[in-house]
This record gives structure tokens, C-alpha cells and sequence, in this order.
């Protein structure tokens, strides 16, 4: 079993959450809900997996917030 970290916005616009594997081309998807949204990324990293494990670009690190004036 491999394991992805994906990052999750809400569109403004729209409301709806978006989601993108750091670094895999192709790997992102929409939803309504977190559990939605999951099983979109889901389904689209198994196709994208089909072709075999990819050379990701890069690789998630984590977060950082910062307070500047």
C-alpha cells in the first residue's frame, strides 16, 4: 500500500475543496466534502497509477506559517 499527502484548498468562488498531490502530474480532483473529495483522489490516482509508480517532481515537506507587516 503506498501512502500520498495531499494539499486541500477551498475554491472561493465556487466552495468547493480542491485537491493535489505535491509534485505528481495529473494527480488532483474536486469535491463537495472531504470524504468526496477523497474518494475523487482516489479514483484519479489509481488510473494515474496503472502505468506503474511515477518519478515524482517533488515531495511534500509540510506547512509553515509566517507573519510579516
Amino acid at each position: 500500500m503506498k501512502s500520498y499527502t495531499a494539499v486541500i484548498e477551498r475554491d472561493t468562488d465556487t466552495g468547493l475543496l480542491i485537491g493535489f498531490v505535491p509534485g505528481f502530474p495529473g494527480a488532483h480532483s474536486q469535491g463537495a466534502t472531504l470524504n468526496e473529495l477523497r474518494e475523487n483522489l482516489d479514483e484519479v490516482l489509481t488510473m494515474l497509477l496503472e502505468d506503474g509508480e511515477p518519478a515524482l517532481d517533488a515531495e511534500f515537506v509540510g506547512t509553515q506559517n509566517f507573519t510579516f507587516a
